[in-house]
């Protein structure tokens, strides 16, 4: 990019030239580098999103166990003693079916707060990431078909290759703003992909003005509209990405939030059950133990 830089400052035709290259080691490189972090990224969030939505059956199981085993045990002693209530066994069972509650209701609440964490924020960060790397790529090819002036033709060769990318890199930004549009879950996440999609359409029509003139031989005209300070497709770029920016940021709030009620409702779990376990199992010895005393 220096280089090219140096030699249009020079008046050398160079500049297209290593623009050209950038731009492959762009699209042949980087960007499917980039592509496969953020594949293998996205992968690793869904398995983690399966892994805290799935229900602790082993504890589950465990805790149904003991709540048997304790009716088992009061039952056995009422039967022999005809006590009616054994107040250990009894503290022990009301600790069991406590912790089981607790578990059932903080992971429901748990699962709870992460379908609203995929609903309004997963699934909405990634149709916006694809806009906008869609747009990034738009604006990339819109900017090399000033450059090429038509060098680098299609496969067919029927046409520019970088007006033909720039079409379907601005196919693939509409598509992800409607999707975005119908994700959105509020004004405030709604609003930005509206403005997007608005300054997009703009950008369409920027950029077909700017073609029309490079077609008539107005270089110079069709350059300015491409890069020029106001009125230019750049111009729309910037505020598309700005308001692609304003609608991640809004999205990444609301996964960040959901995200973490879903962690706070685990949060007093661990040490609660703890707690209640040493008490049900000093509640059990306890009732026990007086039973026997009774026979010493």
């Amino acid at each position: 990019m220096e280089r090219a830089r140096a030699a249009n400052r020079q008046g050398l035709p160079l500049g297209g030239a290593y623009l050209r290259y950038a731009n492959q080691q762009m699209t042949t490189v980087l960007l499917p580098a980039a592509e496969r972090l953020y594949a293998a990224e996205t992968e690793r969030l869904h398995r983690d999103d399966d892994a805290a939505r799935a229900w602790p059956h082993a504890s589950l199981a465990l805790g149904l166990v003991a709540l048997a085993a304790l009716g088992w045990a009061q039952r056995r002693t009422y039967a022999r003693t005809h006590r009616v209530f054994n107040h250990g066994l009894l503290a022990a069972t009301a600790a069991t079916a406590a912790v089981l509650l607790w578990l059932l209701a903080a992971h429901t609440v748990a699962r709870t707060g992460l379908d609203n964490a995929r609903a309004h924020g997963q699934e909405s960060l990634q149709v916006l990431n694809t806009a906008r790397i869609s747009s990034l790529t738009a604006r990339a090819n819109e900017n090399l078909t000033v450059v090429a002036r038509g060098a680098v033709l299609t496969e067919d060769g029927k046409g520019d290759k970088y007006e033909a990318d720039y079409t379907a890199s601005m196919g693939a930004l509409t598509e992800a703003l409607a999707s975005a549009r119908e994700l959105a879950d509020d004004e405030a996440g709604r609003d930005p992909v509206e403005e997007s999609a608005a300054r997009t359409g703009e950008w369409r029509q920027r950029h077909k003005e700017a073609r029309a003139q490079d077609d008539a031989g107005d270089y110079e005209g069709a350059l300015d509209r491409i890069v020029g300070a106001k009125g230019s497709t750049g111009q729309s770029f910037d505020q598309v990405d700005a308001a692609l920016e304003r609608a991640l940021a809004h999205e990444q709030a609301e996964f960040t939030r959901s995200a973490g009620d879903a962690r706070g409702a685990l949060t007093g779990l661990p040490p609660g059950a703890a707690v209640l376990g040493i008490l049900g199992a000093a509640g059990a010895v306890l009732g026990i133990n007086r039973r026997l005393s009774e026979y010493r």
